[in-house]
């Protein structure tokens, strides 16, 4: 009995384990034990169906519409990069085929924009590596000079160091890369000719505006100024393209499809870089001896607040040497400047290149114009002498016209001169007579028969010199002081034009303002017997293998009715100004010229222009050489610098002692036997001369 209740009692506690592990029969009824229903698992798997399609649609909207711009730019930036390869610039050579403006190679640390925004830490890590700031690099990154694609440099001219550690740490730097480029340099110096060569610089939004259908970007460089604006075009080149495939990662998986880009055109230039380094040199020096020389008449140190001295061949108009003081060093450009560096340079002004860009009153310089008016009209016998007493009195001299008696320099009487006689001695009193006789007879001469000779000569126009920034010159005349006097009513507050305006007129003296190479371009027109030629840097076009493209003719721009009889007397008088021992310019050819001036004959103008009261005069000076074959005219002006043949003479005589030492020779293109030269030096030294005295002579 108690082992059979025992055994019964296990059985009963075995069944009763069983049944407490449930299956899901034990749950869930079986199909036969209840009725079908199909339509509930249709509504519940279209639910399903129709949530999963919601959001699907929801996501392609955000992707296609939303983030379209970002997604495609993520895809694209995953998969391949586009970089657009600067041309070289073409070279800049002088007309001996050396090189003025070349290219140097440089490397550059870029940095993919995009990738930087994805991945910021990156900007932090380079930051701390070239020594700036987070806030620096990300400026760089939001400039709009740079296409949204492009990568941005954030080092320029990277050293080797640098360039190495990040190849060896290329995994921390993802984005990260270094670029090959050129930047312009300057194997002879970046001061000699910086107004002339002019500079590089980003492209402006007005300069990307006008060439909307010709290829630039904002990431392009363009040509802020000199030979490097005007000739843009030809120096620019082409660009090419390098599509490289990369990771999501930034790293560069290799190159997919290359284009080369192509070197812009080599301009060669009329100019000479020996003698532009001389003259450069030479002006510097006497502006800087000209500050320091009390003028003896009125004990004033002249400011000589700046100058500029031109050589042209007055045969075609070739630019054979142009400076600007003050200047700067193009290299400064290319390193980049602060921005006090780059006010300084501007308060100077010396980005200005005055030889086309300054207006100076003429003063005696435009005696050459009155006279070839006065022979032109056959106002006066060349040879005639009349009385200079040193003070001349308008017969009938109208009440509040500019004055009655007008006075040489210090009152000194020449006593009888011709014409000749009063250019080579600067009578002023033989002009004022001229000025008065074409002021009386309106009726005979016409109302403007000096200013009108003055256009011919083009001394109140533009030149067409190849260069941008060139100003026009103004010859007072009755409608120039209404223009004037409406510009500037109280500068200019006359408006009814008297004989003494005539007078002063004569003379280069009143309104009439012209710039050195207008001046220059006149006096190589009286020089070569009448043509007038547009002042040419530019002597042609060649490809960077060597291939001549063009060259540039001499470009005619007018004529000076001009025969021989009417420019023997001016002729005559000029080269008295150097030679005779009366000759203005005399003292100073015999102090400052270092050539055998009876083989190499010169011949000129001093100029002494009235500024307001308080400032010394314009100082100028006109020169032509060797006569009776001139090759060159130079013309050299210094603002306030005093007396003509005291500082502009000395430049212009220094000067000649260069070209008679060495002379200018033909034009050299490149080619492929013979390509531009690079140096490091000018050709020859520049020279001066170490004298600071100055010498003094009558007004010019």
């Amino acid at each position: 009995m108690g082992i059979v209740s025992r055994i019964r009692n296990r059985e009963s506690r075995l069944r009763l384990r069983v049944k407490r592990s449930l299956s899901m029969a034990d749950v869930v009824p079986s199909p036969d034990e209840v009725a079908s229903r199909p339509e509930l698992r249709i509504v519940i798997i279209g639910a399903i169906v129709a949530v999963l399609f919601a959001v699907m649609i929801l996501r392609l909207f955000s992707l296609q519409v939303v983030h379209a711009a970002t997604a495609k730019a993520n895809a694209n930036g995953n998969a391949l990069r586009v970089v657009t390869l600067p041309a070289p610039r073409g070279l800049i050579t002088d007309r001996e085929n050396h090189v003025m403006v070349g290219n140097a190679v440089t490397q550059n640390v870029v940095l993919s924009r995009e990738f930087a925004i994805q991945n910021p830490t990156v900007v932090g890590k380079l930051a701390a590596l070239i020594n700036e700031s987070p806030k620096q690099i990300w400026t760089q990154l939001y400039s709009n000079q740079y296409l949204p694609y492009q990568p941005v440099p954030v080092v320029k001219g990277a050293n080797l160091s640098l360039i190495q550690y990040l190849e060896e740490h290329a995994g921390d730097f993802a984005g990260v890369s270094v670029e090959t480029t050129t930047q312009r340099v300057y194997p002879l110096g970046g001061t000699s000719a910086a107004q002339l060569l002019g500079y590089v610089g980003s492209i402006s939004a007005s300069e990307l505006a006008a060439h909307a259908n010709d290829g630039y970007t904002a990431a392009s460089k363009y040509g802020q100024a000199g030979i490097e604006n005007f000739y843009q075009q030809q120096l620019r080149g082409v660009a090419g393209l390098e599509e490289v495939a990369v990771n999501s990662h930034g790293q560069d998986l290799g190159v997919v499809k290359y284009v080369a880009p192509r070197t812009g055109d080599t301009v060669v230039l009329n100019v000479d870089a020996g003698l532009q380094a001389d003259m450069t040199t030479v002006l510097a020096h006497q502006i800087m001896v000209d500050r320091q020389t009390k003028d003896s008449r009125s004990g004033i140190y002249p400011k000589a607040v700046d100058g500029s001295a031109v050589v042209l061949d007055p045969s075609n108009g070739a630019v054979l040497g142009m400076v600007s003081f003050p200047t700067f060093d193009l290299n400064g450009f290319v390193n980049g400047l602060t921005q006090a560096q780059l006010n300084t340079i501007l308060q100077a002004g010396a980005l200005n290149n005055y030889a086309i860009g300054g207006l100076y009153t003429p003063g005696s310089t435009f005696k050459m114009i009155t006279s070839t008016a006065a022979l032109q009209h056959h106002i006066i016998n060349p040879y005639q002498a009349i009385n200079d007493t040193g003070a001349f009195t308008v017969p009938i001299c109208q009440k509040g016209g500019a004055g009655c008696t007008f006075h040489d320099d210090d009152n000194l009487a020449l006593g009888y001169v011709d014409m000749p006689t009063a250019l080579t001695e600067s009578s002023d009193y033989y002009f004022y007579n001229l000025g008065y006789l074409f002021g009386i007879s309106p009726s005979t001469y016409g109302s403007t028969p000096i200013q009108d000779t003055a256009a011919s000569y083009g001394l109140d126009a533009l030149t067409g010199i190849d260069l941008p920034g060139e100003v026009a010159g103004r010859v007072d005349a009755p409608a120039v002081r209404l223009v004037l006097h409406r510009q500037a009513p109280k500068a200019f507050p006359n408006t009814t034009w008297y004989i003494g305006d005539n007078i002063e007129m004569a003379f280069g003296q009143g309104a009439t303002a012209v710039t050195p190479i207008a001046m220059a371009d006149a006096y190589a027109t009286l020089v070569n017997g009448g043509t007038r030629y547009a002042p040419e840097v530019a002597a042609g076009l060649a490809t960077p293998g060597g291939k001549l493209i063009m060259r540039y003719g001499s470009r005619v721009t007018g004529h000076v009715a001009l025969t021989p009889q009417m420019q023997a007397p001016i002729i005559q008088g000029l080269l008295g100004v150097v030679n005779n021992p009366k000759g203005t310019a005399y003292p100073s050819f015999q102090q400052y010229a270092k050539y055998n001036q009876a083989s190499f004959v010169v011949g000129g103008k001093t100029g002494t222009a009235t500024n307001v009261a308080g400032e010394e005069p314009n100082s100028w000076f006109v020169g032509f050489g060797p006569w009776p074959h001139p090759k060159y005219v130079v013309v050299c002006v210094i603002a306030q610098g005093g007396y003509g043949a005291s500082a502009a003479a000395p430049v212009v005589a220094q000067i000649f002692n260069y070209l008679t030492a060495h002379p200018v020779k033909p034009v050299v293109y490149p080619s492929v036997v013979n390509p531009p030269q690079v140096t490091t030096t000018t050709m020859r030294p520049a020279t001066t001369t170490s004298s600071s005295t100055s010498t003094t002579s009558p007004q010019g």
